[in-house]
């Protein structure tokens, strides 16, 4: 692994803070989640991280580009069965993601006031309406036995912002200045390791926890199905209230109309 580090911290320092197996920090990679299945297809063991300052091809769901300039947190994590739905665990990141990004804000759960998290139906965490971290997880299959999975989460953290996209994407320097990567990491990490032992669907707390983030609630949907969304099952699927009756959409690119 790379002799890089995150504020200082060493890579190997990093890894037994953390709790991890092992973690590699390189200055720059095409995506961090190819890294991942990468380390996963030589055997690496679950739990490996790797972390990039920078990628040159970052993505994110159906091929679409991230912006990954250095000041963010660009982050893949490999995971080994048993494990649930990618759909399922992907929500569940998604819930992780927006308590880390409030306690870095400084909201409390119990107040009204401050940055607020929502969460976009699958995989996007907002703020202030706009899109502060994204996360895309990819299985790797052989015949129908789950090998691995390969998570990437990408986090604007005091990364610029393309001027094109200020209205649609913010970073957490805009609300906390001073907010350093680790900050953000020494509560991710250790919380996405035990995810690994939930169940395969989610449970009533969770999709109470989902209903109270849920930024698509409520509103007209173009795609992937048009209607009025209408929340969570307990499997990971959108529910759309097409009019004639609601239906589940178990993935695909949403757009407001």
């Amino acid at each position: 692994m790379a002799r890089l580090g995150i504020d200082d911290i060493p890579a190997a320092a990093l890894a037994r803070r953390w709790g991890v197996p092992q973690c590699g920090v390189f200055r720059s990679l095409p995506s961090a989640l190819d890294a991942i299945h990468d380390l996963g297809a030589q055997g690496a063991p679950g739990g490996t991280v790797v972390l990039a300052e920078e990628q040159s091809a970052g993505r994110g769901r159906d091929g679409r580009t991230w912006r990954s300039p250095a000041g963010g947190v660009w982050l893949g994590m490999l995971l080994r069965p048993p494990l649930p739905a990618p759909g399922v665990l992907s929500l569940r990141i998604g819930l992780v993601l927006a308590d880390v990004v409030e306690a870095v804000l400084g909201v409390r759960a119990t107040s009204l006031s401050g940055p607020r998290a929502g969460l976009k139906w699958p995989n996007d965490v907002l703020v202030d309406d706009r899109k502060v971290a994204g996360i895309l997880c990819e299985g790797r299959w052989q015949g129908d036995a789950l090998q691995w999975l390969g998570i990437g989460i990408g986090i604007n953290v005091a990364n610029n912002v393309p001027a094109e996209l200020v209205d649609r994407a913010v970073t957490l320097s805009e609300f906390c200045p001073g907010v350093r990567r680790l900050d953000v990491l020494d509560l991710l990490v250790p919380s996405l390791l035990r995810l690994t032992t939930h169940d395969a669907r989610l449970s009533e707390f969770e999709c109470a926890a989902f209903a109270r983030r849920d930024w698509l609630r409520g509103r007209h949907l173009r795609a992937p199905l048009a209607g009025r969304a209408a929340g969570i099952r307990p499997d990971g699927a959108l529910l759309v209230d097409t009019g004639a009756g609601t239906t589940m959409v178990r993935d695909g690119h949403v757009e407001l109309s």
